[in-house]
């Protein structure tokens, strides 16, 4: 009995040791440690995402089975293996970004993109107003060229900018409206053969290139058409809208996932929720608003 006393009064020793511990390491941290945490969770949380949702997911399982290789020849003294390893792992990181390229551009072009959202905030009445109604235009168009079996290509430009695809085109800066869409995607039209971007709810240019897909996952049955929006919006985060030739079918691609089957009624409901930012929010309004006024007085991206 005195036995079993003095390991019970030892466990309680060692729970209030531990205790006691725990929390003087918790009234050391502050508001610093606090946001190294965040920030290194929210890290290691978009690197996960990334991961998961790109091929380069496969490409870190065989680094990840690489680096337990190195471990064991460490542990059990495999000098050849070990010496090969390490040597290939010397020069590791240069491979990495090589290997992950265009991921990381990707993902560093959209966490760029991503900052600046929350301080645009909500578009003032006039915008608000031209977005809606070159949504309403593009709509239209798209149910028109559908029901015709007209292939077409709409990318609309968010924070991400479309420079480098744009100079592959012909600037039209026009106007939305169905007419001109549909006329640009008719199949004898010069620009009809290439993608059409829409930039500050204007057409801004056609006959542009864009970049392919390389996801070996993407189904057979889509064509180079498909490929290219899903490429453009695995590149940006631009809202990529596709009419097929064949089968007339409505999709739209963002971030590299595609969805198909859209009427114009319900591809109408998704762009409204994705480009207009209907949420009220007194900030970020008020930082929208001097980003704006800068703008107007001739201060332009």
């Amino acid at each position: 009995m005195e036995k079993l006393s003095e390991i019970y009064d030892s466990f309680i020793n060692l729970v209030v040791e531990i205790y006691e511990y725990i929390i003087k390491q918790l009234g050391l941290i502050g508001i610093v440690d606090v946001l190294d945490i965040l920030l290194v969770a929210l890290i290691f949380y978009y690197t996960f995402r990334f991961v998961r949702e790109r091929r380069a997911g496969k490409l870190l399982m065989g680094i990840l089975f690489l680096l337990f290789l190195l471990f064991l020849s460490d542990a059990l003294q495999m000098r050849a293996l070990n010496f090969i390893l390490t040597n290939l792992f010397s020069v590791g990181i240069i491979a990495i970004i090589i290997l992950f390229q265009p991921e990381l551009r990707s993902a560093l072009e959209k966490m760029g993109g991503e900052s600046l959202k929350g301080f645009r905030g909500k578009l003032d009445k006039d915008e608000e107003a031209a977005l809606r109604n070159s949504i309403s235009e593009i709509c239209v168009a798209a149910e028109s060229l559908s029901n015709s079996r007209t292939g077409a290509l709409i990318v609309f430009e968010r924070s991400t900018k479309l420079g480098d695809y744009i100079r592959t085109g012909t600037i039209v800066d026009a106007q939305t409206s169905s007419f001109l869409i549909t006329n640009i995607f008719f199949n004898k039209a010069p620009l009809h053969d290439g993608a059409v971007i829409i930039r500050d709810s204007r057409i801004h240019s056609a006959g542009c290139f864009l970049p392919l897909s390389t996801n070996n996952e993407i189904i057979k049955e889509l064509g180079t058409r498909h490929r290219a929006g899903i490429g453009m919006s695995e590149n940006s985060d631009a809202i990529v809208l596709i009419i097929s030739e064949e089968s007339g079918i409505i999709s739209v691609a963002i971030d590299g996932v595609l969805k198909r089957g859209y009427t114009r009624k319900t591809l109408e409901d998704m762009l409204d929720n994705l480009l207009l930012n209907t949420e009220k929010n007194q900030i970020t309004s008020r930082v929208k608003g001097k980003i704006f006024k800068r703008k107007r007085n001739g201060k332009t991206d």
